[in-house]
Order: C-alpha cells, then structure tokens, then sequence
C-alpha cells in the first residue's frame, strides 16, 4: 500500500492503521458472507442480491441504531468483543418485529485513535451478531476523529436491512381482544437504561470489577452481558404460527415498547407473577430507590421480546420457541377498550 502521510499521522490520524485494521477484520467480515453478497470489504458500497423467489410482493424493512452508553462499560473493563453484538441486535431485534428477515448489515466506528487489534475485536462482536441474525456484513466505516474522541473511546452504529413479502408482514392491525402476548426472556439489560443503571450503581473503575454474588460474577461482566438476538427464533415461530405483532422492549420499557404492537384502543393485562425478573434489575431499583413504574419505563425487567398471537395458537408458538432455544410465556392479554399496559 502506497498510500500514507506523515503529516496527517503528526494531526493524529495514522492511515496506515486503518489499512492494518481492515487486514485484521477481513477473517470476521468472510464469516459473515451468505447467499446474495456480490461485494468484497473495502469497496465504495456494499452490494447485496435480494432472493425475492416465491414472494408475491416484496418489502424492504430497515432498522439503525447504536449501543449507547453501555460503551462507558465496555471502556472501564477493556472489554469490546460482545459491543458489536449488541450493535447488531438493536437494528436486527427492530426489523424481526415486522416479520422480516434482516439480509445484511454496515456499521460505523469513530475512534479517538486508530488501535488495530481493538478495532478488529470489536468488528468480531459484530460479525458474530451477524451470525447470530443470519445476515451478512457487507460494509462498514472506521473514523479516526483525534481532539473529538479520547483516544481509548469510540462510538458505535450501525444499521441492517431486511425482506419480507408484503401479505406475510406482522402488523397491529391484526391483533384482537384477548389475543395472548408472550414474552421472551431477555439476556439482561440488553442495550437500554445504562445511563440510569451507571448513575444508581456508581458505576467507574473500582466498582466495576465489584464482584457480586447475586451476579455470580463481576458487576461489569453482567453489565456487558451481550443483547439476545431473536431473529432465527422468530421466523421459525412465523412458520409454525400464525402471529399478529410484535415488539422489541428496549428504551422505553413496557409502557412505551408493547402498545408500539397494539391497535388504537387496545391494551394489554400482564401478570407480574409470570414475570422472571433476573437479579441485576433488582439490584438497580434497590441501589437507586427507583419506584416500580419508572423500572418497567425504562428497562426490559427480564423481557427482551414479545409476540402477539391468537389464544389457540399460544401453546405452539411457545413450543417453537423454546424449540430455538428461548424461555417464553404466557404474560398477558389484549384487551379492547383499555389502553397502555397495566401490570397486576
């Protein structure tokens, strides 16, 4: 590679670096190639080939996000392997509530300095999350910003896009009274809430490696616990039954997350005691003296998913789930003439 500047590298961007991380990432991007990739990494765009075969009317569903301040974790602990993933997993985890099947994905890492090998870790998250979401990592983008980043600090975003064929898209409008949501167990606090959960835990350097035996480990490691992706659960469950809706519970909690799944003038009924709570939420409401309400407006509560279906189908589509390896159940019920959601 020809291409270097000694003056640029004195203004604290090495190009040299960003050649030797695109090396490094390439083994994690291969990984990743499905059916449909035409592009190889380090081209101007990406390029993918949809399958439309035995689609009447195809759509394309996209979804971008990042990961938030769960990073200020990832930084304290020097851990950036599992970052990628959830990055994956808010864009993959939005797009699988409409029925579509993500296809591919790029990312955007700014950096504060170009280092490598951190780069390449943190791209591995990513590649594994596509794996996970059976989708392909096409592109990407890596930013050195000096001045703008300290130089272990980086940011992280990304988006995905997905198919499906029109008539089979789950919609709100599909959902009636008395219909059956299931929740689908959450891996922990997922991507959302870290602004709140920092604050109440105190959480930097020393208490971040504060082990906790309710956590059976230490408080960062549960904290970085990696986004569940529900995508390869949640098109086997689309083949098995019939669903209405769906929803991703993530910032905004129950109360803004589940009516995203409901017509106009319909609710839902959740039994609490059918709720699995794992213990770093508890630990997050009792360290701040969060009241209940603000809990479920802010973070998952141990739900990371739900799935809107007709009563009758409601013990098959927990089969086929726990079938791919989720804990699912019954949590509640739609019901007409209410609104928002009432725990009880």
């Amino acid at each position: 590679m020809q291409s270097q500047s000694d003056s640029y590298k004195a203004a604290g961007v090495d190009v040299t670096a960003g050649y030797r991380a695109v090396e490094l990432m390439k083994s994690h991007v291969q990984r990743t190639k499905i059916p449909g990739v035409l592009s190889a990494i380090g081209g101007f765009g990406g390029m993918f080939k949809p399958d439309f075969t035995g689609m009447k009317e195809p759509v394309l569903v996209s979804g971008t996000d990042g990961v938030g301040t769960k990073l200020r974790v990832a930084f304290l602990m020097d851990k950036h392997d599992t970052i990628g993933i959830d990055c994956v997993a808010m864009c993959v985890n939005d797009i699988i509530c409409t029925g579509a099947a993500p296809m591919f994905f790029l990312d955007y890492l700014a950096v504060g300095k170009n280092v490598p090998e951190r780069i390449a870790e943190i791209v591995s998250g990513v590649a594994n999350g596509c794996e996970m979401a059976g989708c392909a990592l096409i592109g990407g983008e890596t930013a050195e910003m000096p001045g703008f980043y300290p130089e272990n600090e980086y940011d992280i975003a990304g988006f995905s896009v997905g198919i499906a064929d029109r008539e089979k898209l789950l919609d709100p409008v599909n959902v009636k009274d008395g219909y059956a949501l299931i929740g689908l167990a959450s891996s922990g606090l997922h991507s959302n809430g870290y602004s709140l959960a920092r604050k109440v835990l105190d959480i930097d350097d020393k208490n971040v490696r504060i082990y906790s035996k309710e956590l059976s480990g230490l408080l960062g490691e549960a904290l970085l616990t990696p986004t569940r992706i529900y995508v390869k659960a949640i098109l086997a469950l689309l083949k098995a039954v019939k669903a209405a809706s769906a929803c991703n519970i993530t910032g905004g909690g129950f109360y803004e997350n589940i009516p995203r799944a409901l017509p106009e003038g319909f609710g839902v009924r959740i039994e609490r005691a059918k709720l699995e709570i794992p213990p770093i939420f508890d630990m997050i409401q009792k360290a701040g003296s969060i009241p209940e309400r603000d809990m479920f407006n802010t973070f998952n509560m141990g739900t990371g998913m739900c799935v809107i279906v007709p009563p009758e189908e409601a013990s098959a589509a927990i089969k086929s789930l726990q079938a791919s390896g989720e804990k699912a159940a019954v949590i509640g019920e739609v019901k007409r003439g209410m609104e928002g959601v009432a725990l009880l």
